[in-house]
């Protein structure tokens, strides 16, 4: 009678054992299968917030070249501006130069004229 009882116990105990098993087995198919559901949403939510990113970056970068374009443009016409004025004040003073030296020649002329004209005389007393 003892044999059996412990037969009887091990048969029970053997019994639970495959329950608590197949039980834990059920429960571990659940988890990974609630884990693929929830690694899909994250991935459903990255690639959105992705997608915003990349079409904001988009318009920071549109607005960042369209605001060097303008500082461009701005840039050239301040150039263009400048090198006018530095045109215009380098002709003045070329013009100015040139006066200058041309009352310079003129100055220059009248005195080797004169002195010319001086040795002319000499030459002429001595001759006679």
């Amino acid at each position: 009678m003892k044999a059996k009882f412990c037969l009887l116990i091990a048969g029970a105990l053997l019994a639970l054992t495959a329950f608590s098993y197949g039980q834990v087995g059920t429960d571990v198919k659940k988890a990974g299968e609630d884990t693929g559901k929830e690694t899909k949403k994250a991935a459903v939510k990255t690639g959105h917030a992705t997608k915003k990113a990349a079409e904001k970056t988009g318009e920071a970068t549109e607005t960042a070249a369209k605001d060097t374009g303008k500082a461009t443009e701005t840039a050239a016409k301040d150039t263009g501006k400048a090198t006018e004025k530095a045109a215009d004040k380098t002709g003045a003073a070329t013009e100015t130069a040139a006066k200058k030296t041309g009352h310079g020649v003129k100055k220059g002329t009248k005195a080797v004229g004169h002195g010319v004209k001086k040795s002319a005389k000499k030459t002429e007393d001595v001759v006679k």
